[in-house]
């Protein structure tokens, strides 16, 4: 695909975004098919113990400065402050025009 394109799921355009020869897709844009306030669908997503153990496990095994960082299921979590806290390689999030996660 070409850099920055996008692909329709459902009805939904998705966009994907090629960075150093990886791909992203847009879990702003996959969220916003479920509420307009995709940050906070996003939010309660990262949250969730289940999220939080399956991105814990993705950096283990693909990131090698991962930090451990996961706590208890009622602390809040935003992606920046993950991408901050584990270094991760796993999610990126751009804020401004065209920005999401």
């Amino acid at each position: 695909m070409a850099k920055n394109s996008s692909f329709v799921v459902q009805g939904t355009e998705i966009r994907l975004f090629i960075q150093k020869e990886e791909d992203y897709i847009s879990l702003t844009d996959i969220a916003k098919r479920v509420n307009h306030r995709s940050e906070i669908v996003i939010q309660n997503w990262i949250r969730n113990r289940d999220t939080v153990e399956f991105l814990g496990v993705w950096e283990q095994l693909l990131n090698p400065v991962f930090r451990t960082q996961a706590g208890m299921n009622s602390f809040v979590l935003s992606p920046k402050q993950w991408i901050q806290k584990t270094d991760a390689i796993g999610l990126q999030s751009k804020a401004g025009k065209n920005g999401g996660t």
